[in-house]
């Protein structure tokens, strides 16, 4: 009998899959590949499920003769493993980021005889509402709350990308693109207080009230699904900021960060440049303690930023700072820093690893961009922010833009470079 390979991402049964079983079995012997949850992030969206359970919903169906764990985006193991006859999948992967995946299963089934059996994609307003189901439920506050911590766990490195508004959120959440190893996308979103005032045009010392702030968030979430770091520079008085974690926490954020400074706020990147105040470890803990006591759940982070290289404070101040801070309750550690080489970031992590092998860093690499992702996991950062380049790529674009309708005095001359407006409506989903 002829073996049949299917995979699936799916944490809902529907039409279309039993479709896709249906003409499986016409062929053979049935496999069935469950994608893994680390594999599945890469690939589609967030689980909304437990891996067990979605074996168990295929299970159910009595279809499958045998089902398996399937690691990877791409078919190369899988089908060393199972050696199937037949790959059997919808149609929608012959175009878009899925035809790397097609292309890569086509080469490797070639090498023995092996085919791919497209069948066509099943397009119904009962499969559209199952899809739009399980977005709104991604993006539920008590799914997304969690899932920081959850990606923590799952992933070498939680890759994050700078939001600050409905659209930049949407480029965060379905840009994917074809690397070696399959398909890649952002895991979370930073929304950034240097961000968040520049598109209002403010400057970023603190001036955005947390009100106006919280209605970018608002903006993101209608959006999106993926997990939210909120930017809560220095978090405030003590008082205003038990206000502010009880407020993300109920909208769903996954996360905020605060930073260990007092007095009026500056960009970190001035350094020793303008004048800037550390806090003291003592009360910077206290701030750190108030937030934790007043969350409800235990899903919500509060990640101690350490500004001690970037005011040359020295590694073993913020060495202090960072096991102090822990102490006081702190999910996680943020170290910056403002050099060009990466070195001191990777001697405190470092250290730091030497005797806290758990609590999560995360870093930011602005000034030190030359470092890969791989680099910094392999000294134990588990989160990555890319902190503004969206503001930064989009605002040289715009002002050109509008230095060249000056010139002409019209459009026509800018029209090559702009994205299509149809693409731009295409980004976003109509309900």
């Amino acid at each position: 009998m002829k073996t049949v390979y299917t995979c699936f991402c799916t944490d809902v049964i529907h039409e279309g899959h039993l479709n896709i079983l249906s003409e499986a079995k016409k062929y053979g012997r049935v496999v069935v590949g469950i994608l893994s949850d680390s594999a599945m992030i890469r690939f589609n969206r967030f689980p909304t499920i437990d891996f067990e359970k979605r074996i168990s919903i295929v299970e159910e169906l009595g279809i499958a003769d045998e089902i398996v764990i399937q690691d990877d985006i791409m078919y190369d193991k899988i089908i060393e493993k199972v050696r199937p006859d037949y790959v059997v999948h919808g149609d929608n992967w012959k175009s878009g980021p899925m035809k790397a995946i097609r292309d890569n299963t086509e080469k490797i089934l070639s090498e023995y005889g092996g085919e791919i059996i497209d069948i066509p994609y099943t397009y119904s307003e009962n499969v559209r509402r199952i899809d739009l189901r399980i977005r709104e439920k991604l993006a539920m506050p008590e799914y997304r709350r969690k899932r920081l911590k959850q990606l923590i766990d799952m992933c070498p490195i939680v890759k994050t990308l700078e939001v600050h508004s409905g659209l930049t959120g949407l480029i965060a959440e379905k840009t994917i693109v074809q690397t070696d190893s399959g398909l890649d996308q952002f895991d979370a979103m930073w929304i950034s207080s240097l961000c968040d005032s520049t598109a209002k045009g403010k400057p970023d010392i603190e001036l955005v009230d947390m009100t106006s702030r919280f209605r970018t968030i608002d903006d993101v979430m209608e959006v999106t699904t993926k997990p939210i770091i909120f930017d809560g520079d220095t978090g405030g008085l003590i008082e205003h900021f038990v206000y502010t974690v009880r407020t993300l926490e109920r909208m769903g954020v996954s996360a905020i960060i605060i930073e260990d400074k007092t007095g009026l706020k500056k960009n970190s990147l001035f350094g020793t440049e303008v004048e800037q105040s550390q806090d003291s470890i003592e009360h910077f803990c206290e701030k750190i303690r108030a937030g934790k006591q007043t969350q409800l759940t235990d899903d919500f982070m509060i990640i101690a930023r350490i500004e001690s290289l970037i005011l040359e404070q020295g590694m073993d101040d913020a060495l202090e700072r960072a096991f102090a801070y822990v102490g006081a309750g702190a999910d996680g550690i943020m170290i910056h820093s403002r050099k060009k080489s990466p070195a001191e970031i990777l001697e405190f992590c470092d250290k730091f690893r030497d005797k806290n092998k758990t609590t999560p860093i995360v870093v930011v690499p602005t000034s030190f961009n030359e470092i890969t992702e791989t680099e910094l996991a392999q000294h134990g950062v588990n989160v990555v922010i890319y902190a503004n380049q969206l503001t930064r790529s989009a605002f040289p674009a715009m002002e050109e833009t509008a230095k060249e309708i000056l010139r002409h005095h019209r459009a026509k001359e800018v029209d090559d470079r702009l994205m299509p407006i149809k693409n731009i409506i295409t980004l976003i989903d109509e309900l």
